[in-house]
């Protein structure tokens, strides 16, 4: 699984009743775009993560700019 800073972590539930979960990547800290990743979730937790295979990364597109950390 290969990301880059700007892309985003779908975790989905893993259990009936739990929802899916959406972070933003803000660091990649393996190499070549592999985990660890560090993350943050919309209430701003930051969080640093190696998914499993629960997990999609959904890449941003190429034409969207760059956001604010």
């Amino acid at each position: 699984m290969r990301a880059s800073v700007g892309d985003q972590l779908l975790v989905h539930g893993r259990t009936v009743g739990h929802e899916d979960k959406v972070a933003k990547i803000v660091e990649v800290l393996g190499s070549e775009g592999n985990p660890p990743f560090r993350v943050r979730f919309d209430d701003g937790h930051e969080a640093l993560v190696s998914p499993g295979p629960d997990s999609v990364v959904k890449h941003k597109s190429p034409t969207e700019p760059p956001t604010p950390q």
